[in-house]
């Protein structure tokens, strides 16, 4: 399959299409690898090597729609796969909203951006990462076992192509060191984790350094306690702050817009933050998890600050929202080549504030701290928020406790609008946030 030319079978997907009947149509072949390897007490315990591909179609025949995939990339198969998709759309129901990007809207001049970072990694080196990632585990006092850990790397490569005469190709590659382990004291057990992926493993945490961590932490929650119920601030650990940031993006795409299913739907150009904070999109970032030179439907894509100054400067839109709204796109497309688009940002980063942790937490006096989530729930309509934690209770006389089976409580809007980030930002998934303080929360314990 390497000597096949992709972009040659997806022209001619399209070309036989529209020859079958579709009015328009866009398609997609995803062609990944990669290999895992897992450890255990210092031993190699799996090895799972990956090697995909696929392809996805989808047809319009006027408004109606209809997408359909597959694996067999055969004449007979392509053929297969393309009279099913266009049958489909013939009887699907019309979707007023519907349609691939018009030419004159397409990304022509978009950047080629580094996504690559190191070359195939051997299995023995993998192995070895996570063999020492394990032992540095392990080696914190207090651990009583590590259950799992394990290093990988892959690839993917993409073939696009769309009736409008779109086409494009990408390549990436990704790399990863993770575990967890587990803590004993007086016959109580409690279990925490570390992970880091990136493009260049020379861009993460040493194995070593990423299993201290993951045992440290998993110590850290030995001994802990319920909290009294009370309202007080509460800090979000940069391990789960950016899970905010991503309320707020499911808030302002302009499906959630579109429908009035939002409890900022009333928001734009209003201030929705304290002045000063600043959240922005940057699709261009080389090695960036997120980055990308055009959008899911092949609009062009650009740096864009959704929060400036505190206020709210735009919807995220792709094609089928922004007709529904009356408005253009504006690059925030998720993946939509074989399939209906969705939406999505980029690398999304909240500007870090001027302080750091301990200094908010000192000038606070009681501050709950957050290191872990459990089904967070929220209100769309009403932004209203509650989700489960675990952490540590700073109790304003130098003691730090830690503190589980808690409920904490408020609304969006008010959380956004008092929201202090600090200064502890850092760039390690497609959402980044500092640690964010907000004061006067309400906080269910015992």
């Amino acid at each position: 399959m390497t000597n096949i030319d992709f972009g040659q079978v997806l022209d001619s997907v399209i070309e036989r299409a529209l020859k079958n009947g579709a009015t328009s149509a866009d398609a997609a072949i995803d062609h990944s690898t990669g290999v895992d390897v897992s450890v255990r007490n210092g031993q190699l315990e799996t090895i799972e090597r990956d090697d995909s591909m696929g392809i996805a179609l989808r047809c319009f025949v006027g408004q109606k729609q209809a997408h359909v995939s597959g694996s067999d990339l055969s004449d007979d198969g392509l053929n297969a796969l393309i009279d099913r998709c266009v049958t489909m759309a013939k009887i699907a129901p019309e979707d007023q909203y519907a349609g691939i990007a018009a030419p004159e809207e397409l990304a022509t001049d978009y950047p080629d951006i580094e996504l690559w970072g190191d070359d195939p990694v051997e299995p023995e080196v993998l192995e070895a990462e996570a063999i020492a990632a394990e032992a540095a585990a392990r080696a914190v006092p207090g651990v009583k076992d590590v259950p799992g850990s394990g290093s990988s790397w892959s690839v993917g490569e993409a073939w696009l192509a769309a009736s409008n005469g779109f086409r494009a190709h990408k390549r990436s590659s990704l790399s990863g060191v993770g575990l967890s382990a587990i803590a004993e004291r007086d016959g109580v057990m409690e279990r925490d984790y570390d992970s880091w992926a990136t493009r260049l493993r020379a861009n993460r945490p040493t194995p070593e350094a990423i299993g201290k961590i993951a045992g440290e932490r998993a110590v850290a929650r030995l001994g802990a306690e319920k909290l009294e119920s009370q309202k007080a601030a509460v800090m979000f650990d940069r391990r789960v702050s950016a899970s905010l940031i991503g309320a707020l993006i499911g808030a302002i795409s302009g499906t959630a817009i579109a429908r009035g299913t939002s409890f900022l739907k009333d928001k734009l150009g209003e201030k929705v933050f304290s002045s000063g904070v600043e959240l922005i999109d940057e699709p261009f970032l080389a090695l960036g998890l997120g980055s990308r030179g055009f959008d899911g439907e092949g609009r062009p894509v650009q740096v864009t600050k959704l929060i400036d100054d505190g206020v709210l400067t735009t919807w995220l839109l792709n094609g089928p929202s922004a007709r529904q709204l009356g408005l253009k796109p504006n690059g925030f497309a998720s993946s939509g080549f074989g399939d209906p688009p969705g939406i999505t940002t980029s690398n999304l980063k909240l500007q870090p504030g001027s302080q750091s942790p301990e200094e908010l937490i000192a000038s606070a006096g009681k501050v709950l701290q957050i290191t872990e989530m459990f089904g967070p729930s929220i209100n769309p309509n009403t932004g209203d928020y509650s989700v489960g934690v675990s952490g540590v209770w700073h109790d304003g006389a130098g003691n730090q406790i830690p503190v589980s089976e808690i409920t904490v409580a408020d609304n969006l809007v008010d959380m956004f609008a008092r929201l202090i980030p600090a200064n502890d930002l850092q760039l390690r998934s497609r959402t980044n946030a500092p640690s964010l303080m907000i004061e006067d929360m309400t906080i269910a314990g015992r």
